[in-house]
């Protein structure tokens, strides 16, 4: 148990870590956040226009709108430019709870890892990273992978994540469960 314990810090630590070089240090997510020097036009008009915080897609229709008048509606804007918006009134750039529950999240992920892992019936090296690898692509392929079929956007950075995150994950996993 303390093997596991020890297994599940150290992968969430290891985890967390290339989180945190993947997103602040390397410029592997740089293709999801554009730059626009018209910013400060865009918040007033955002500002001005939405008074909830949100996820907005536009164009859109109204809640409650029939399947035919969305149909209609998605027609007249075929062709013609489309944004998705993740509204906030407020920036807040502390970032102290996101990162303890991004750590929690990581350890809850690791433990999980090493749940199914402790079920095999013999386990290696190579099954453990092989193992582990495939848990970062289905995580990514069924989540950011279909949202860039859905939205048309960049997924690359998050194919980077699964496999060094995840591929870094197993190698420690490997040596740590694999000793008597």
């Amino acid at each position: 148990m303390n093997k596991q314990i020890i297994a599940t810090l150290v992968g969430a630590a290891l985890l967390f870590l290339w989180q945190f070089l993947s997103w602040a240090i390397l410029p592997v997510h740089q293709a999801m956040y554009g730059y626009t020097p018209n910013q400060s036009q865009i918040m007033t008009a955002l500002n001005q226009n939405l008074t909830e915080e949100g996820t907005y897609m536009l164009p859109n229709v109204p809640p409650g709108t029939s399947h035919e008048q969305a149909e209609k509606d998605m027609e007249v804007n075929k062709g013609k430019p489309w944004a998705m918006i993740s509204y906030h009134k407020s920036f807040d750039a502390s970032m102290g709870m996101n990162m303890f529950r991004a750590f929690c999240i990581d350890m809850i992920s690791v433990f999980l890892l090493i749940l199914l892992l402790m079920r095999m019936t013999s386990i290696d090296y190579r099954t453990t990273i092989i193992s582990s690898v495939s848990v970062g692509i289905i995580g990514y392929l069924t989540i950011p992978y279909l949202n860039s079929i859905w939205f048309n956007e960049s997924s690359i950075g998050f194919l980077v994540d699964a496999l060094v995150s995840w591929g870094v994950v197993g190698l420690w996993l490997g040596w740590i469960l694999g000793r008597k």
